[in-house]
């Protein structure tokens, strides 16, 4: 296949070559926007965010091995080849569709409000059993971090599994410009970026952009069990899966397993097979089901399909379940939604841990939730009336909007409730609080960044 290098991103991007020849003819094997990132052969892309320049990290970037740069401006002392463009995040766009043209491979994309990257990770790991498999890294999943993910692509890969995230109208349509996803996977419809999308039905619109960049030949593999997902003709071939009946392919017998992981069998028409995933929540069923869909598109047998559900591994932050010893954290932090949220807190209700006869309790520690518009304050009661409804044992509650989720907890009738403004607050009072053997679930979304609560946790 056609190789890219500094030259060649100089004449796809319409942009300003400079450096040696011999320079230019180097092959660009990936691409970084973090100069803590770089590997030799990197394209490094400087972007100018609202805390820190790229450009002031070039030199470090080309120290480490970095092939060439991509930039807006001179960079003075340049040790390599870089290319200067008006806008970087708009070329490294350009250059990512580009070279997502030069593959003949499948390309499945994954969207949806929830779950996206756990379903990314169950479609990857099923994948590999049967073709060699590159997938989204980390959270690389919009305009910037989809080109960076294409540009890892190889000659040695057979298929791609891309994470498609957005949070606005419009966003979608660009992203799959740049992907042309032959299969695409839409794991539900949430309450999420309602600021921008208004509601769930301008979330399903801003989603099914998706299908504008699609062949007449390709496949829609959506959530039969959400109610916008059920009915929507996604103008292609179609296959739905849930737990409903309805579903082409559904699971039956699910079981959360304590923490360690879930069985389920998964029903077709071509009939019926076990499996398990080595992980926490019942939840993870539905990302089984889609991963089962897409390998199914590939003519992988139920064996197959097994083995790769078997090798899944969660992502950090995203259900990860940590022992320490004296109590169970299920650390379910990197974001959050009314939709993802009600979802963990359902899971935890449901949770079996053995401990002899030492009784355990379920314990959540909720934080706000970011851009749901001005429906936000309804939204978070009706979190804490859900929690209420799950039977927790106690639910503690942290930052200025997390007074809804303790206000509609209150007056659900929920057991032993907890508010703190400040995190610090919280953290000091965590001892009290969190008693031996507790199973305790900590969710937010990203920017109030509960990661910080952790340490304290692990430390009880």
């Amino acid at each position: 296949m056609e190789y890219l290098t500094p030259l060649r991103i100089a004449e796809v991007t319409g942009g300003e070559y400079i450096g040696g020849d011999l320079a230019g003819g180097v092959r660009v094997t990936g691409a970084v926007s973090d100069n803590r990132d770089v590997k030799p052969g990197d394209l490094f892309v400087c972007i100018k965010g609202e805390h820190a320049d790229g450009h002031d990290f070039a030199a470090s970037a080309f120290a480490a091995g970095a092939a060439c740069c991509l930039a807006e401006r001179a960079i003075n002392g340049a040790t390599g080849p870089y290319v200067r463009v008006a806008s970087t995040l708009e070329a490294i766009k350009t250059v990512g569709r580009y070279y997502r043209r030069l593959f003949d491979i499948p390309f499945i994309g994954v969207t949806g409000s929830v779950g996206k990257t756990t379903a990314k990770e169950m479609i990857a790991a099923v994948l590999s059993e049967k073709l060699n498999t590159h997938k989204t890294l980390k959270n690389h999943n919009n305009e910037l971090g989809i080109p960076l993910t294409l540009l890892s692509l190889d000659d040695r890969h057979e298929a791609a599994v891309i994470e498609m995230g957005i949070s606005d109208f419009g966003e979608m349509s660009r992203i799959s410009d740049i992907v042309r996803p032959d299969i695409c996977v839409m794991t539900n419809i949430g309450y999420a970026h309602l600021l921008e999308l208004e509601d769930l039905n301008g979330v399903l619109r801003a989603k099914s952009e998706i299908f504008s960049f699609m062949k007449p030949d390709g496949v829609a593999i959506m959530n039969g069990d959400d109610d916008l997902l059920r009915d929507y003709d996604p103008g292609i071939k179609k296959i739905t899966y849930g737990l409903g009946e309805h579903n082409d392919i559904r699971a039956e017998n699910v079981v959360a397993e304590g923490t360690d992981s879930v069985s389920l069998s998964i029903v077709s028409d071509s009939g019926r097979f076990p499996a398990r995933i080595p992980a926490f929540g019942a939840q993870l069923a539905l990302s089984a089901l889609a991963a089962t869909a897409v390998g199914r598109q590939f003519g992988m047998t139920d064996e197959e399909i097994s083995r790769g559900l078997l090798s899944y591994k969660p992502v950090e932050g995203r259900a990860n379940i940590i022992q320490t010893g004296a109590i169970t954290i299920i650390d379910d932090c990197y974001n959050a939604n009314p939709t993802s949220v009600t979802s963990a807190l359902f899971t935890l209700s449901a949770l079996q841990i053995r401990r002899g006869a030492q009784p355990f309790r379920r314990v959540a520690i909720l934080g706000e939730m970011i851009g749901l518009g001005d429906k936000s304050d309804q939204m978070h009661r009706d979190v804490g009336a859900f929690a209420a409804r799950c039977g927790l044992d106690s639910l503690i509650c942290c930052g200025d909007q997390a007074a809804h989720i303790y206000e509609g907890y209150i007056t659900a009738g929920g057991n032993e409730p907890w508010f703190f403004l400040l995190k610090t607050e919280l953290i000091q009072a965590l001892p009290e609080l969190i008693k031996k053997g507790d199973a305790v679930l900590i969710k937010a979304s990203r920017d109030v960044k509960f990661k910080e609560i952790l340490p304290a946790l692990i430390e009880l």
